[in-house]
């Protein structure tokens, strides 16, 4: 009895077979195929919705902003196009231009991102009326 319990099965009563996979065979000889499976399923190709929503115009489009704002953000601050700034800070490790390069960078990739997702959502709305 204690080899039934530690193998999972309920102890038999008696009335039932030893074998239980001989009576579960006999149930399943008359059934259908299970449409479950264990593969995954293939996903479904996701080109032809990235080139109905011009992803990749959209992508260019907001790279060349954002990367045209920073430029114009960073001459404006390091060449102090628009005069000096008040007070003074200091900069640690790399200096005003270095910090600066980076905060260009960071306002490039997040504008790039912004302008991406606008255009992107813009011309899905326009598909979605055109249905």
């Amino acid at each position: 009895m204690s080899d039934s319990i530690t193998a999972g099965v309920a102890p038999s009563s008696g009335d039932e077979p030893a074998d239980h996979a001989d009576s579960d065979e006999a149930l399943i000889v008359g059934a259908e195929p299970s449409p479950v499976s264990d593969e995954t399923p293939a996903r479904p190709p996701s080109a032809g919705l990235v080139d109905a929503l011009q992803v990749r115009r959209n992508a260019t489009i907001g790279v060349v902003a954002g990367v045209a704002l920073a430029v114009l953000v960073y001459l404006v601050r390091v060449f102090e196009l628009i005069g000096p700034v008040r007070g003074t800070q200091r900069y640690p490790v790399v200096g005003p231009e270095g910090w600066f390069l980076v905060l260009g960078f960071v306002l490039a990739s997040a504008t790039a991102l912004l302008v991406t997702t606008v255009l992107t959502a813009a011309t899905a709305y326009r598909l979605t009326r055109e249905l």
